[in-house]
């Protein structure tokens, strides 16, 4: 049975009111924004005025993208510009790791955009951050939201040799719609680095999808089960936001009642955790994911 068949998505006339955040507060998240803006520190978080900042921030956990702000992808539902980008700036392992030191940051979350134009993707920067902030944040625990690496095990390998508490890879959307959401992505190997990341000794591994872009119940299932058979542990489930004019627009906005049963659904899956709801992004409660 398809969403659209039992009354779970309304269509995107302005959004619903369970879109609606309250802006961030609190004491830690005033004092994390102040260290931000006093030493020019850049997180995905603020960047990408993620609407679960606060919260995030809150509870000690923030998000920050290596390897530039240009990717050599054209994601149709993806904010970040595509374009050439600029050289690989090696001091960058030492900025990121001393960012995390300053904000006194407990969890933290590692992307970045894909660099297809590099030899090694972008792997041993990946690296050399990873084993910075290990070194000058002992104590921090590590996500780590990489891209697929065009599945070459030798730069995946990279990653899974600093032991990151959690390696998390999105599939974002539904088979069906891979080419025409993620364009240069392949579902299957998605997939497969999922796989070879968790039989090469990732500690736990993690995926996200997005909803509201035309996908059909059945086919949520189905990316759910595929998941679990290349035995991902977490998943995060959200509703799709349009970036801009230029990019896919939503085409239905899910209930949260859909979003309940998606998680009740991934539980029952085998799933260790399922974080399912409109707000929820990738690194959405990402410290718990790794208890």
């Amino acid at each position: 049975m398809s969403i659209e068949t039992i009354d779970s998505v309304i269509p995107p006339k302005g959004k619903p009111k369970w879109l609606r955040v309250k802006l961030p507060t609190g004491k830690k998240y005033t004092q994390l924004r102040g260290l931000v803006d006093k030493y020019n520190l850049h997180t995905i978080c603020t960047s990408g005025s993620c609407p679960n900042m606060g919260e995030c921030w809150g509870e000690g956990t923030a998000t920050f993208m290596i390897l530039g702000n240009v990717c050599t992808r054209s994601c149709g539902f993806c904010g970040v510009k595509t374009g050439r980008p600029e050289d690989v700036d090696w001091a960058e392992p030492e900025k990121v790791a001393r960012s995390i030191k300053i904000m006194d940051i407990k969890h933290a979350v590692i992307t970045s955009v894909d660099r297809d134009d590099l030899k090694d993707m972008g792997s041993i920067i990946w690296a050399e951050t990873l084993k910075a902030i290990r070194r000058m944040n002992p104590t921090t625990t590590l996500e780590t939201l990489i891209p697929d690496f065009q599945g070459i095990h030798t730069h995946l390998d990279r990653i899974l040799a600093v032991g990151p508490e959690v390696i998390s890879h999105n599939m974002e959307t539904v088979k069906r719609l891979t080419r025409e959401v993620r364009i240069q992505a392949k579902y299957e190997r998605s997939l497969g680095v999922l796989s070879y990341l968790k039989e090469n000794g990732a500690n736990r591994t993690k995926s996200g999808i997005m909803l509201g872009l035309g996908e059909r119940e059945e086919e949520v299932i189905q990316t759910m089960e595929d998941l679990r058979a290349a035995n991902v542990d977490v998943v995060t489930i959200g509703q799709y936001l349009q970036p801009s004019k230029k990019h896919l627009p939503v085409k239905e906005f899910i209930l949260p009642d859909q979003f309940k049963k998606y998680e009740e659904i991934g539980l029952q899956l085998g799933f260790r955790h399922v974080e399912s709801g409109a707000l929820v992004r990738s690194s959405y409660k990402a410290h718990k994911h790794i208890k």
